[in-house]
């Protein structure tokens, strides 16, 4: 069985150091609470995040990963002055990685949305000459949304492109970490639950309703995104966001469910839990989910068992691991 997996990140030098000052001053207790150690087995030395070669595609071959979509971490976090030239040499460094090794590598753009103005060219350079497959957001930039004005030509873009939007979680913005996160709580808590615990999932599961609710997906209708995480919390409420939120009130062409359902693809991401599967599948079926690892912050190593172990029909299980990747990103 062929297996893609789609949200698989490297970080560039240069990127990490220039990202650096705004993440301490989101999270200034992040290097603590992720420190390595015995309750977080695995926590990504540089090597890991930086290999593009032997070391990644040997763990890949290890684990029978046939071809991972790559992308660059953190690229919203960078300062205006200079993001959009940091940000074409990331593209450029994993587009060199996907010529190296074609049958196993595709990648998603960076963006320099702090230089929102610049974004839309890299988008269609990445896709147009440099063979990508779609764009990686990571969170807000500057703590907007995607669906402000600023960000709208991205919007435009990718849709005209006909590539997706992999809506990945960021940090949150630091007024929210403070009332919502670290009130009451120890450091290293309080930047867990901002983050991998909690935050990043429930914040880009927020992010992505507020890009349905102000309209985005009324203006450009074939958009299309993907949420990891299992779909980031929002499968689990369509009901009680149906019920609070009808087209009474929101004035949108569509239901929240509609757009869900029509708009989304949703992966794993190394949630290896046959449970969130399952409630998934019933409630979004399986046409729009996507296999991922989130390597090398989760281990390629139950890759295959949570496929052959998820209970779902082979054709269903084939369509996870390979075919809707196939079908959505032309890999």
């Amino acid at each position: 069985m062929r297996l893609i997996s789609i949200e698989e990140h490297t970080m560039h030098p240069g990127v990490a150091a220039a990202s650096a000052a705004r993440s301490d001053e989101l999270l200034p207790h992040l290097a603590d609470a992720y420190a390595p150690g015995e309750e977080l087995p695995w926590s990504p030395t540089r090597n890991l995040l930086e290999d593009l070669d032997e070391g990644r595609l040997a763990d890949m071959d290890a684990h029978g990963i046939d071809v991972q979509v790559l992308s660059n971490l953190a690229t919203q976090m960078l300062p205006a002055t200079g993001a959009a030239e940091l940000v074409r040499e990331v593209n450029d460094r994993l587009a060199a990685a996907c010529r190296r090794h074609p049958d196993r590598f595709s990648a998603f753009a960076s963006l320099p949305t702090s230089a929102p103005e610049q974004a839309p060219d890299e988008l269609r350079r990445a896709v147009e000459e440099l063979g990508f497959v779609g764009a990686m957001i990571f969170g807000r930039t500057n703590d907007e949304f995607l669906s402000a004005e600023s960000f709208d030509p991205i919007l435009k873009t990718a849709a005209y492109l006909g590539v997706p939007i992999y809506l990945h979680p960021g940090f949150p913005a630091r007024a929210t970490i403070a009332d919502n996160y670290e009130r009451g709580l120890k450091p290293v808590v309080a930047t867990r639950l901002a983050t991998a615990a909690w935050g990043w999932h429930s914040e880009t599961g927020v992010h992505f309703l507020n890009i349905v609710l102000s309209g985005v997906l009324d203006r450009y209708p074939r958009l299309q995104f993907i949420l990891g995480h299992w779909g980031e919390m929002v499968p689990w409420f369509l009901a009680r966001l149906e019920e609070g939120l009808p087209r009474t009130v929101t004035g949108l062409d569509r239901t929240i469910t509609e757009y869900v359902k029509e708009n989304v693809y949703y992966t794993p991401s190394g949630m290896f839990t046959s449970e969130h599967l399952r409630f998934c599948a019933d409630i979004l079926g399986t046409d729009r989910c996507i296999f991922s690892v989130d390597y090398p912050f989760i281990a390629n190593d139950r890759a295959q068992s949570f496929l052959d172990e998820c209970g779902l029909p082979e054709d269903v299980v084939h369509a996870i691991a390979h075919g809707n990747a196939e079908r959505l990103l032309g890999i």
